[in-house]
């Protein structure tokens, strides 16, 4: 095994830089025996790299061949099958899993203990052994053979170094001149030994003869030892010296220790005085202003808003342990809270005056004092507008900071100017919305007036009787809230057919468009958003005004608790935790909320009651009403979704679609009462072109909506109601065919569809087309019937031998089917009968059908077609089972198309 190992390498491994440190002779595990090594090499340069090589004899010589390698660092598992047992089997777990059996047990063992080796030395212990004796791990030189395979050539690696190029010289200078250092390496040796041998006795000899230059060396480290001491010595008196200075320095710290705290005592107080001086001192000019300040004029104002704040500054200083007690700190304070009692009592007093002198009320006042209610509205009639409270809200507005002082420092006198404010400002929109919506409902009431001409010019109204009739609107609420009643009689009295026709689709259609009274819902729709138009900056700029003058704008309140540094860096205090806060955000929203719901309580209601009326008015107002208020809450939302306009809007949105609603369900529950004459023709059904009419209404108003949705879902609706009346109708029809009903009506339908192009009514748009085209084609069949009567049985007789198997020219033989039969039938039908039968038919239709549609023509040609149709039916079972007879009818397809185009053209 040795010889093969130095072969190995000298011829394999020698050349690729490697050496060989173990071998083991080894075969694949249960195939034919195909003897090979396995080899466990290292690099010799750096950095080492660790392989497994598999070495193969030739088959055509007698030398060695490297057939394949695996890096050490890609082993996972080493597998020696049995610790306890001899078993010269083994498994390597490469990228798989590569079974051995080693020529004996001994190789197989000293190969093993090579690889772990290297996994320990290079891999710091990677590969995972199994099934292998600790013994044999735990062992660093394993006996025998492998010794000098596996454990010193490894040992020797580390201290193998290569030549350099010197010594390479030296070496082969020297086997140059003993010629016989290759064939005779014992008396080279021999040679290299008695060289060694003079060279140490060389060595010796001078070293004895140093020996003299050591006793001087000894001699010299002893004086050194000497001076040592002396140093030593001098030292320690210089550490006596120094402890004597040491001490009297300390003394000299500790004085100017207690100096220092001397002088940071007098600081900490010089900074305490100042801080007091500096923060709790309050200038006699706010003083004066606080007591005595003008809160009317602006200049004054100012005076009062900086004295105040000042005063708040004072109060919310933190103070400093041990402040309290002082008696100077204990009057500022109490001088403090008298400035601020004061000063809120002063300001809630003033403000609570001009809240209920403020000139917006006069008006009001003088008019219910000394002018009745109906003179007011009278100037009113001319526009429809409300007042505008800017000046009132900008005089306000001076006062904010005031209000948010107050706010911070008396909360109750705070609540209460919010209560006095909200109040007297309910009286005021109260009596304006009032009156607003009075003058709205006298002009809602004008347009259904004017719809009828002059005719209520010569009706007498007195104003005391249309404030009853307003009264009535609300019951027992006593309050006058509307005018719906009183209006309402006014809309309708001498109208109501008027009234029913403009809010039913049955009598929308048999009104012109000039009876639709567009100009009187136009005008409506101009009135609604004239409305609208005016509340909304109403509450837009109420709803500023109060967040701004009462500060609601989620600021927040700081009471008495932790310090914060404020904008001028002086200490002020902020709530604590546990402490109830003023200034969530939700809260803050919540009053805004409540105090907007308590001036404008009324807009609701006369909203909801002016919707009423002009419902009833007429219901297709409610189709203005939904887009109009849609884009208002629209519009509104996007302004501040929270805010008290919206969250009203919305409200009465759900109302008017509500009525949008009804007023669906209401004119398909006409359509389900509808009747039809029983001894007149029903022609285009009312509720059929009054959908028309809605529809064209409808895309009009709903042109660009937000609420497009609704009127689509109303459209179905609508729409599915029709077809299934129109086929109610038809059926109990008795003067006219029901094809012809559901063949106009669906006619009407489609093409009413077809023309205003209503995406969402596709479906049913070609649902009418092929409803009307079926009932088209049976009313044709049923009318043309069977014109050649007679020779209609004969053919069918024909057509029945033919199934029962009888060949077509062979039915000419039967008997009762014969050539003579069939020129009698066919002579019964000369070319003047036919004519006859067929102006006949047309009168018949003519009655049937409606002019309205102009139907006549078409149901007239699909006729001619039907009969053409029949005619070459005839001709080709005549040519099919009388060939060669010569038989040909009465009359020829050129003389149908003139019968049935004179015929038309006669009526």
């Amino acid at each position: 095994m040795t010889a093969i190992k130095h072969a190995l390498q000298r011829d394999i491994f020698t050349p690729n830089d490697e050496r060989l440190l173990s071998i083991v002779n080894v075969c694949k595990a249960g195939k034919k025996k195909k003897n090979c090594f396995l080899c466990a090499t290292v690099t010799t340069e750096r950095p080492v790299q660790v392989r497994v090589v598999k070495v193969k004899k030739s088959d055509k010589g007698d030398f060695y061949k490297r057939q394949m390698a695996w890096e050490l660092r890609d082993l996972a598992e080493v597998d020696a099958k049995d610790a306890s047992k001899e078993n010269p089997e083994f498994d390597l777990h490469f990228e798989k899993v590569y079974r051995w059996v080693a020529s004996s047990t001994a190789e197989k063992n000293s190969f093993i203990s090579c690889i772990w080796k290297l996994n320990q030395r290079y891999l710091r212990k990677k590969v995972e052994f199994v099934n292998v004796s600790s013994q044999l791990l735990e062992e660093s030189v394993p006996s025998g053979e492998s010794q000098s395979v596996a454990g010193g050539d490894e040992d020797a690696l580390d201290d193998y170094q290569e030549l350099n190029a010197r010594e390479e010289q030296d070496i082969e200078g020297m086997m140059e001149v003993c010629e016989y250092a290759i064939s005779n390496a014992e008396a080279f040796a021999e040679k290299l030994s008695k060289e060694l041998q003079v060279l140490d006795g060389a060595n010796i000899h001078s070293i004895m003869a140093s020996e003299k230059q050591v006793n001087i060396l000894m001699q010299l480290l002893d004086e050194a030892l000497s001076e040592v001491d002396t140093i030593k010595g001098k030292m320690s008196s210089y550490e006596e010296m120094l402890q004597s200075v040491k001490e009297q320095m300390d003394q000299i710290s500790q004085s100017n220790r207690l100096i220092q705290i001397s002088n940071t005592n007098n600081g900490k107080l010089l900074d305490e005085i100042q801080f007091l001086v500096n923060y709790m001192d309050l200038s006699k000019g706010h003083i004066r202003a606080l007591q005595e300040g003008d809160l009317s004029s602006s200049k004054g104002i100012e005076a009062c808003i900086n004295a105040s704040e000042a005063l708040l500054q004072c109060m919310n200083v933190a103070l400093r342990p041990g402040h309290e007690k002082l008696m100077a700190v204990k009057q500022q304070q109490h001088l403090f809270t008298e400035l601020r009692d004061t000063f809120a009592r002063r300001l809630t007093n003033h403000l609570n005056n001009v809240f209920v002198h403020q000139p917006l009320l006069i008006p009001c006042a003088a008019y219910v004092q000394g002018h009745d209610q109906s003179s007011v509205l009278s100037q009113h009639m001319a526009e429809l507008t409300l007042p505008k409270h800017s000046p009132l809200h900008r005089d306000l507005l001076r006062y904010a900071k005031l209000m948010e002082w107050l706010k911070n420092t008396q909360r109750e006198k705070y609540e209460g100017l919010s209560r006095t404010y909200v109040d007297y400002m309910t009286r005021l929109y109260e009596r304006e919305i009032k009156d607003f919506f009075e003058v709205a409902k006298i002009k809602m009431a004008g347009t259904a007036k004017e719809g009828k001409g002059n005719k209520f010019a010569t009706l007498p109204r007195k104003e005391s009787a249309l404030k009853q009739e307003t009264e009535s609107l609300h019951g027992s609420s006593g309050k006058l809230t509307g005018s719906t009643s009183s209006l309402n009689k006014l809309a309708v009295q001498g109208s109501s057919s008027r009234r029913s026709q403009s809010s039913s689709l049955l009598d929308m259609g048999n009104m012109s468009a000039s009876d639709l009274d567009v100009a009187d819902r136009t005008k409506f729709d101009k009135i609604f958003e004239q409305v609208l138009s005016e509340l909304e900056p109403l509450c837009l700029a109420e709803q500023d005004f109060i967040s701004k003058f009462f500060k609601l704008q989620q600021h927040p309140t700081l009471a008495q608790g932790e310090v914060e540094e404020s904008d001028g860096g002086v200490p002020s205090r902020q709530p604590p935790p546990g402490e109830y806060r003023h200034f969530i955000s939700s809260t803050e929203k919540d009053m805004v909320r409540l105090m907007m719901n308590k001036v404008f309580q009324s807009i609701e209601t006369e909203l909801n009651s002016l919707i009423a009326l002009g419902d009833k008015i007429d219901s297709f107002h409610s189709l203005y009403m939904l887009v109009k208020m849609s884009h208002h809450v629209w519009t509104a939302e996007n302004v501040d979704p929270a805010s008290y306009l919206s969250t009203t809007l919305g409200n009465v949105l759900v109302t008017v679609k509500r009525n949008f609603d009804k007023c669906i369900s209401g004119q398909i529950r006409q359509m389900e009462e509808v009747k039809i004459s029983k001894k007149s023709k029903v022609g285009i059904l009312p509720f059929v072109a009054g959908f028309e009419e809605f529809a064209e209404l409808a895309e009009t108003i709903f042109r660009n909506a937000e609420r497009r949705g609704d009127l689509d879902k109303a459209y179905v609706k609508l729409i599915r109601a029709v077809f299934m009346n129109v086929e109610k109708v038809a059926n109990e029809s008795q003067k006219t065919p029901c094809d012809v009903v559901m063949m106009e009506n669906f006619h009407h339908i489609f093409s009413t569809l077809s023309h205003l192009k209503i995406s969402c009514l596709e479906t049913e748009r070609r649902e009418s087309k092929h409803k009307y085209t079926d009932h088209l084609q049976s009313y044709v069949i049923n009318s043309l019937g069977q014109p050649l009567e007679k020779l209609n049985h004969f053919f069918e007789g024909v057509e029945a031998r033919v199934a029962q198997g009888v060949r077509e020219d062979e039915v000419s033989y039967q008997l009762a089917f014969n050539k003579q039969e069939l020129r009698k039938v066919i002579k019964e039908y000369p070319g003047k009968e036919v004519k006859k039968g067929l102006d006949n038919l047309y009168k018949k239709v003519d009655k049937h059908l409606c002019e309205e549609e102009s139907l006549l023509q078409v149901v007239w040609h699909s006729m001619q077609d039907e009969f053409i149709r029949q005619y070459k039916h005839f001709e080709g079972l005549i040519g099919r089972c009388y060939p060669g007879s010569g038989i040909t009818m009465e009359f020829t397809i050129g003389d149908m198309l003139e019968y049935f185009s004179s015929i038309a053209q006669s009526h």
